[in-house]
């Protein structure tokens, strides 16, 4: 059996009720605190104290504070007035347990609603990821689509300018053809009606053809060429070559690195040879190995300030989110990682694996496990046979099947 303390004290005012309930030495880490608005009980073993109060309270509002060795609880009361007493007098044990079963109802009921709210706030935020990433998927199928209808235009203009070109080339071989018939015909001798007249002498017919047969050209001699053939960089067949994407790669990263923005009001302070991404990234990358996870995210912010071309600099800034639970930001960052990963080649497979299991890894914590295990499996698409990745992807595929929980 407990002992019932009843050497507390209270005050009240028209609005406010101040209990001091003393601990008699008991540490603080052994009271437990519980309440609703029309009961009161502080728990702290072997004591108890225990009341059904006089009038209802606020029970959101009020508080309870443990120091100096009492209990004091701040309790807002829902009408202004004096009470008569603190506690209902004259009660019966009928009367008292049905208060105390009243109040554990509503604690209940206050816990349900606050795992519903909990429940609520937890889907608001996987409906704010998935928006955030339909809105990303969005933007670049807008971005590829503008690139398709600016190659179809580009494309268009360069097939008409040939069709002229070769419009014209007709016409002008259609004019030269023209100006020679003309010279031909005005060559031709005269015909007259007489016969006399179109008789060719004999002599005159012989000098003609000795004539034609002088000018004939002699037959070429025979000879042979010699051909060599450079070999081919790529051996496979020209219809699976990655020539031009591996060519476009190539060139994005040329064009990235001459991508730099010298305006940048935080790089004043630095040294000349600090100003540098590069620089910065390997400064990123040392304080992220130390487990200084802030510092490092503002090392790439700097030198993604400087160029925001480079993947690698996004890629390392989602590590560091997922570090400091940032999920949102990581995901941002590892969509924008491989939205610079273009075209896919060989060169940047690694890379992608990373974006594609990071971005995965950013929305297991936000408990959105479809769209996780779908970047896990565009990363085994690239690296089958990595068994790390193959093991967490099974393992998310039993968490969605609910054969394991979540740990």
């Amino acid at each position: 059996m407990p002992l019932i303390v009843k050497d507390y004290s209270w005050t009240q005012t028209e609005s406010m009720v101040y209990i001091s309930v003393p601990l008699k030495g008991v540490k603080r880490g052994n009271v437990d605190i519980f309440s609703t608005d029309d009961y009161l009980k502080v728990s702290f073993p072997p004591f108890l104290f225990e009341a059904m109060l006089f009038a209802p309270i606020d029970d959101d509002r009020s508080v309870a504070k443990i120091g100096n060795g009492v209990v004091i609880c701040t309790l807002h009361k829902q009408q202004e007035g004096l009470w008569e007493e603190l506690t209902i007098k004259n009660a019966d044990k009928d009367k008292l347990q049905e208060i105390r079963e009243r109040a554990v109802l509503k604690a209940q009921k206050k816990a349900a609603a606050d795992t519903k709210t909990k429940a609520e706030k937890r889907q608001e935020d996987r409906k704010y990821a998935l928006e955030t990433m339909m809105k990303l998927e969005e933007e670049e199928r807008n971005k590829i689509e503008n690139i398709k209808e600016s190659e179809r235009q580009r494309a268009t203009v360069e097939l008409e300018a040939w069709k002229e070109k070769q419009r014209q080339e007709t016409e002008w071989r259609e004019a030269q053809q023209g100006l020679e018939r003309q010279k031909k015909t005005s060559q031709k001798p005269a015909s007259g009606s007489s016969r006399g007249r179109d008789t060719i002498k004999l002599g005159q017919q012989n000098s003609a053809d000795k004539q034609k047969q002088v000018d004939v050209r002699p037959p070429r001699a025979t000879g042979s060429i010699q051909i060599h053939f450079t070999p081919r960089v790529f051996p496979t067949a020209l219809r699976e070559s990655r020539v031009a994407e591996e060519e476009a790669w190539l060139k994005k990263q040329a064009d990235a690195r001459r991508a730099m923005n010298a305006e940048v009001p935080e790089l004043k302070d630095l040294k000349e040879e600090e100003r540098n991404p590069d620089w910065l990234k390997e400064k990123g990358n040392k304080l992220f190995a130390t487990g200084n996870y802030l510092a490092a995210v503002n090392a790439y912010n700097l030198a993604i300030s400087l160029n925001n071309k480079i993947p690698a600099l996004f890629l390392n800034r989602a590590a560091c989110h997922l570090k400091l639970k940032n999920l949102h930001k990581a995901v941002e960052d590892s969509s924008q990682a491989l939205e610079l990963l273009t075209p896919a080649v060989a060169d940047n497979a690694d890379a992608r694996v990373k974006a594609h299991v990071r971005r995965g890894t950013a929305f297991c914590e936000l408990e959105l496990y479809t769209e996780g295990l779908q970047d896990y499996q565009a990363a085994l698409k690239i690296d089958p046979l990595n068994s790390a990745i193959n093991a967490d992807a099974e393992r998310i595929r039993q968490i969605i099947q609910g054969s394991v929980t979540d740990t």
